[in-house]
């Protein structure tokens, strides 16, 4: 019988393969080692594969589509509900081959070489500055344990703290001291190692033109713009951008039954990253917003009625749409543009 669907359940060293024919029967139970996987495939005829978005599945999918055959990545939770029965290797590919063939799914767009190199960088940084942050507050929470109080702001440990060290003298144990330093010569490697990320993600973002139009956008910059590029990739895998707006978890969750709608928070679903850009982008807005007099006005007369929260939220909704229409439609932003 004809292969026409395998679900491929992804592993380090062991892959699980999951085979049916056209109508469903199941022809095929494999598992295979790593070094195995090319050499089945290049002599399968091409076929629909399905695999779950996790780690090494963009180079999975980008090896396997080489080859010739249809390659379908899916979202794990999208997954889970098609396991018949207890976890395991070949139930999970069962589910997986199952779950391909939904006419309802909902699937991840395949990233290239660049893209994950790209979002490398970015998620490099962002480890890097979650460090430094960490770095800082232990600095600060040591010190304030022998009573020396350092303002909020990491900026001001570079500055103070040697000076602070100064001015105790003897009072402090020259171990403390030592380990202070230690902690301050850690915090300023961090901090050049980040800023030396950002000038690698603005070069990049320099050199495509895609990145530097959604820059125009008020409250997106290179960073946002680059991890924006990077990450959606074909922008019409999206229908609107509502969808768009959705898959960052800029949208309301529901709650609704009876014919009754309940609408909550923002779903908070998809990357949480690429959430975190653009609200933070919305708020430096609403920010330059309060000082502007005329200018803004569809925000300033949402914060007249809203918490500045609400409004951070709404105008990154509004920018992720505005994102998703400038690159389907191949077009420069304008800030006065309006709907027909």
């Amino acid at each position: 019988m004809k292969i026409t669907t395998i679900g491929i359940d992804l592993a380090k060293n062991v892959f699980q393969l999951h085979g049916v024919d056209a109508q469903g029967k199941t022809v095929l139970r494999k598992q295979l080692k790593r070094e195995q996987m090319a050499a089945f495939f290049v002599n399968l005829p091409s076929c629909l594969l399905g695999m779950e978005a996790c780690g090494s599945a963009h180079y999975w999918a980008r090896k396997l589509q080489a080859l010739g055959h249809t390659v379908k990545l899916m979202a794990p939770q999208f997954v889970k509900p098609y396991v018949k029965t207890n976890k395991n290797d070949a139930a999970d590919a069962q589910a997986i081959c199952e779950a391909v063939t939904r006419p309802s799914m909902r699937f991840v767009p395949i990233k290239n070489v660049e893209q994950q190199a790209v979002l490398a960088l970015h998620r490099v940084r962002q480890g890097m500055v979650k460090a430094r942050t960490a770095q800082g507050n232990q600095i600060r929470g040591l010190l304030s344990e022998f009573g020396l109080i350092i303002p909020v702001g990491i900026a001001h440990l570079s500055g103070r703290v040697p000076a602070l060290l100064e001015q105790t003298g003897d009072q402090l144990p020259a171990v403390f001291r030592q380990l202070v330093q230690r902690m301050l010569d850690h915090l300023q490697e961090l901090d050049r190692q980040v800023g030396e990320l950002e000038v690698q993600i603005q070069m990049w973002h320099r050199s495509n033109a895609l990145s530097r139009r959604l820059e125009q956008i008020p409250g997106i910059g290179p960073i946002t713009a680059s991890a924006l590029i990077a990450s959606i990739g074909d922008a019409k895998n999206f229908a609107n951008g509502r969808q768009l707006a959705a898959w960052l978890g800029l949208v309301p969750r529901q709650h609704s039954t009876g014919g009754k709608s309940n609408l909550l928070g923002i779903s908070k679903r998809g990357d949480s990253y690429l959430r975190t850009l653009l609200i933070h982008g919305a708020r430096a807005v609403i920010r330059h917003a309060e000082r502007r007099v005329n200018a803004y006005g569809w925000l300033k007369n949402l914060l007249a009625r809203r918490h500045k929260n609400v409004a951070a939220v709404a105008l990154a909704n509004k920018n992720a749409r505005t994102v998703w229409a400038l690159l389907v439609h191949d077009r420069q932003y304008r800030a006065d543009y309006a709907g027909a």
